[in-house]
């Protein structure tokens, strides 16, 4: 089975550090305040040395620990340099959750899922974006959608490592969450790329195919995903599913399986460009 790239992320963790909600008596802390900006521009290490200081002030301890657990895992991604995935998991250890603001409880289950997911334990990271996910309703939209393929990749990723007959059940739980956020948005980006991959995944070749050419008309829906999302569906078409359903396709006298699923592929690009 080739690999296919996911959606938004297939080499960028969920990037943004929320500020906390601070209590109406306390104002956050400014080197707290600074480590989450220079974080979300992508200065991890100075986050790293921001947070440091803020992390000397007992209120903000916590808080502080997660942006540089959080930044060290970009670094780990940046360099691959073990400890820094190893220093990432003792800042996220020695966070107190009941001390964090809602925003940032759910940005803890993302790192400890990140840094399951960077050490390449697959099923328990997506068990812990899963979590996340229930509190989608505390992220902006966009961030929301990161996680989403986050969780769906880390699915993908640990079907991968199973032998074949024993994939689909992971495939499953990827198209049955992908047909429930498309009911809730059909233009979500994410799901119309991770319905076809799960179909797919799951054996049901006919399906992952129609939920192509849909998830092509729908993306019409939400211009600024559009692009990526048409580039991804011609992908998987391309080098996976026009392939595969033409070996499964019953031979025809003088006509080419391949060239004629390509046919019929370029007619839905040609008429709905």
């Amino acid at each position: 089975m080739p690999r296919m790239r996911t959606y938004l992320v297939s080499v960028l963790l969920l990037a943004v550090i929320g500020a906390a909600a601070a209590p109406l008596e306390a104002a956050e802390s400014p080197a707290l305040a600074r480590a989450r900006t220079l974080y979300n521009s992508g200065d991890y290490e100075g986050a790293i040395d921001a947070a440091a200081v803020a992390r000397r002030e007992t209120q903000w301890a916590d808080a502080s620990a997660l942006v540089i657990a959080r930044a060290r895992l970009e670094r780990y991604r940046q360099n691959m340099n073990a400890m820094e995935l190893a220093d990432a998991r003792e800042a996220l250890q020695a966070v107190r959750v009941a001390s964090l603001s809602p925003r940032d409880q759910v940005d803890l289950l993302i790192g400890l899922g990140q840094a399951l997911y960077l050490g390449e334990v697959y099923g328990p990271a997506a068990d812990l974006f899963g979590t996340a996910l229930e509190k989608g309703m505390l992220l902006m939209p966009r961030d929301r959608a990161m996680l989403l393929d986050w969780w769906a990749t880390a699915l993908d990723r640990d079907a991968q490592t199973r032998p074949y007959d024993r994939r689909s059940p992971l495939y499953q739980r990827i198209g049955e969450r992908m047909d429930l956020e498309l009911r809730e948005d059909p233009s979500s980006g994410v799901a119309n790329y991770w319905q076809v991959v799960a179909a797919r995944g799951a054996g049901d070749l006919d399906r992952a195919w129609s939920a192509a050419i849909a998830g092509w008309v729908r993306s019409t829906l939400n211009p600024v995903t559009m692009g990526q999302l048409r580039s991804d569906l011609d992908r998987v078409m391309e080098q996976a599913l026009i392939p595969e359903r033409a070996r499964s396709s019953p031979a025809r006298e003088g006509l080419d399986p391949v060239e004629m699923l390509r046919a019929e592929w370029a007619l839905v690009k040609q008429n709905w460009k």
